[in-house]
């Protein structure tokens, strides 16, 4: 048990890590469009991206699947900018809510196969040499879906507070898609740089 509580903290500690603030933008442009009522549905759509990014972290912490680490860490921040863009069509002032569609649960799980082999990485290093991962792997799936959840609970409290009280709900989106998009864009023009 201390074994699975260990990578449940790393799990989360991973996710909710500032200095790997591209995973956390990413939740945070996820929930963009959408309002307190809709968390339950948010909750899913965060657990798709979780489906996704355990299936490649397994794949690719087993060794099974291996892309270059550079292709991984730019694609990162381009799942943030399209993610960000999609949502900015919600700010038109005739949407009320974003409905969470089927084809968001679809591109949240492609999305999460894509941070799964930037998750893999670090899991892979922490493991080293120990072939029994299957405990590992499970608890800290489980503290990234803790440190998810946690980080759209703020995203939506945030808005609680400032909707409409401060900000429109159209100004709010917008905000939210300006420092999700802009900071993403940012993070991945410096990949691009990094990686000539």
């Amino acid at each position: 048990m201390s074994e699975f509580w260990l990578y449940l903290q790393l799990g989360f500690h991973h996710i909710a890590d500032l200095a790997g603030y591209d995973h956390l933008l990413f939740v945070a442009a996820l929930a963009i469009p959408y309002g307190r009522r809709d968390w339950q549905r948010l909750a899913v759509l965060v657990t798709a991206f979780t489906v996704g990014h355990s299936i490649t972290l397994a794949l690719a912490t087993l060794q099974l699947v291996a892309v270059p680490t550079v292709v991984v860490e730019t694609l990162i921040p381009a799942t943030i900018v399209a993610t960000a863009a999609l949502s900015w069509r919600s700010a038109t002032p005739a949407r009320d809510v974003e409905p969470v569609t089927v084809g968001r649960y679809l591109m949240a799980a492609v999305f999460g196969l894509i941070h799964g082999l930037g998750f893999s990485t670090y899991l892979r290093a922490l493991l080293g040499e120990e072939e029994r991962i299957t405990l590992p792997l499970l608890a800290f799936n489980v503290g990234l879906e803790f440190g998810q959840l946690l980080i759209l609970a703020v995203v939506l409290l945030a808005g609680v507070v400032l909707v409409p009280r401060i900000l429109s709900r159209r100004r709010w989106v917008l905000v939210q898609v300006g420092v999700t998009g802009g900071l993403a864009l940012l993070l991945l023009g410096q990949r691009l740089f990094a990686a000539r």
